[in-house]
């Protein structure tokens, strides 16, 4: 190996969506970059365990659930017969194939891309123990810690057992149990219930708070939880896990909380889903000058630089929101930013997606935090009871809403709940970013019948002139 190879103008530790895009974007603009990965090809934890491999089961499962409710139209279809090898052979050729391309566009941009766990010497050394065996060390001129985050864990002391599942374990679908609980009622354990509940699993949701989703609106979560109450088992709120015991028929739980349904039963399964923690404690961050907050977050600016003047972070390790587009962004403006470019971080709006059926999305200002911050706002709403397009999916407990300055009427956020909302938030993102009014919005012509109108009515129901609801201006 050349002395040149032991030096980098940037490197990248971690190689998830934050941070192959930062490497892709330095190598663009003419850096010599050095990209650290744990896997054959970036991707990180999104590809290889995480965003990717949930959407395709999510995928299945949406189509085993539509083929059901076709009953309601007098289409009727003989029970699924599911092959769970083939379908988990699907889901990681979807990974292989994404994985793969990443790898590709590695080799087109020249980086340089090493398997191996780094840990730092100092604010511009690197020692990095390869997959492939022994150790280097790589100078850098200015880094990017892109180190992620992993599955929280219950507090107290761990039951060890393969009946106990994290989000990972669960995405590698081993078996479909013929029972499930699912600790916590977040999106990731909503949505990998989701999939068990749609392959044959009886699911029960437990959740300390008094409702599913913690912090989304309610009428938004409302209408998915209507839909969760019907699919799953049982959905427990108000309570949580006092503990747990395994058995020779699998993990007794004994829950605590005023909505318990029982005191305690047994689970074939148990998948925890309590949120996820920043990788922070990474190896030799104390050689640097990088400081983290009270939560374990890495400290940054508004271009993502620590307070290590020559080491930046982003995605789950640099704060919420921990998703996988926040990272991205973060990663190309942190390299911009390296190769002297005069940018900042500053979205005004970030999707969010829960991609259960159904979906809910939101960006920009919530009406729960408008409320909380006493912003004077309006609440545009259109329901979907009244879009011919959701009547024609006979889906129309959906809603659409708009959350607009009073005065104004400019769009500072928006939420969906319905099949598709992850496809339709974008519009949101857009008419936030741009300082868009409800008038541009309504004025915007979309097409019929759609999905997307929903949107435009609802910015219509602002000034009381949206066409399929009478809601007149107060």
């Amino acid at each position: 190996m050349s002395d040149q190879d032991n030096r980098a103008q940037m490197v990248v530790i971690g190689a998830g969506p934050g941070g192959y895009a930062a490497a892709f974007m330095a190598a663009d603009l003419g850096l010599k970059v050095t990209l650290i990965g744990r896997e054959e090809h970036p991707g990180g934890v999104c590809l290889y365990s995480g965003c990717i491999p949930s959407k395709a089961l999510l995928h299945a499962a949406k189509v085993i659930n539509e083929a059901r409710h076709a009953a309601n139209w007098g289409v009727r279809f003989s029970s699924p017969r599911i092959d769970i090898n083939k379908l988990r052979a699907w889901k990681n050729d979807v990974v292989g194939k994404l994985t793969g391309g990443l790898g590709l566009l590695t080799k087109q941009r020249s980086l340089r891309y090493i398997r191996g766990e780094a840990s730092f010497l100092d604010s511009h050394n690197l020692r990095i123990e390869k997959h492939e065996g022994g150790e280097e060390t790589l100078t850098f001129d200015k880094a990017i810690l892109a180190a992620g985050s992993r599955p929280a864990t219950l507090p107290g002391r761990a039951l060890e057992s393969p009946r106990l599942m994290d989000s990972t374990g669960a995405l590698e679908l081993a078996t479909v149990p013929k029972t499930m609980l699912v600790v916590g009622g977040g999106y990731i354990g909503l949505e990998l219930g989701s999939v068990y509940a749609s392959l044959g699993a009886k699911v029960s949701v437990v959740e300390m708070t008094p409702s599913l989703l913690p912090g989304v609106d309610r009428d938004l979560a409302s209408i998915l939880a209507r839909r969760i109450e019907s699919s799953f088992q049982s959905v427990m709120l108000n309570t949580k896990v006092a503990g747990m015991k395994e058995e020779d028929r699998g993990i007794r739980a004994q829950f605590e909380g005023a909505e318990a349904k029982q005191a305690e039963e047994v689970y074939e399964s148990v998948l925890v889903a309590v949120g996820r923690k920043p990788n922070s404690d990474f190896p030799g961050l104390k050689n640097t000058r990088i400081e983290l907050d009270a939560r374990g977050f890495v400290k940054v600016d508004a271009q993502r630089r620590t307070t290590d003047p020559d080491i930046f972070a982003i995605g789950d390790i640099a704060g919420e929101p921990q998703l996988a587009h926040k990272a991205t962004h973060e990663g190309r403006v942190a390299a911009e930013v390296i190769a002297g470019k005069r940018v900042v971080y500053e979205p005004r709006a970030i999707p969010a997606v829960v991609f259960t059926d159904p979906e809910v999305a939101w960006c920009g200002l919530t009406e729960t935090r408008a409320k909380e911050e006493g912003r004077n706002i309006k609440v545009a709403r259109f329901p979907w009871g009244a879009s011919g397009r959701a009547l024609t999916l006979d889906r129309q407990d959906g809603v659409t809403k708009l959350i607009l300055d009073a005065e104004s009427g400019q769009v500072l956020g928006m939420g969906i709940a319905g099949p598709g909302a992850g496809e339709l938030i974008a519009e949101g993102v857009l008419a936030i970013e741009m300082g868009a009014l409800a008038s541009d919005v309504m004025l915007s012509i979309h097409p019929h019948p759609t999905l997307s109108e929903t949107v435009m009515e609802a910015a219509g129901s602002f000034y009381g002139q949206s066409t399929h609801i009478h809601r007149p201006k107060r």
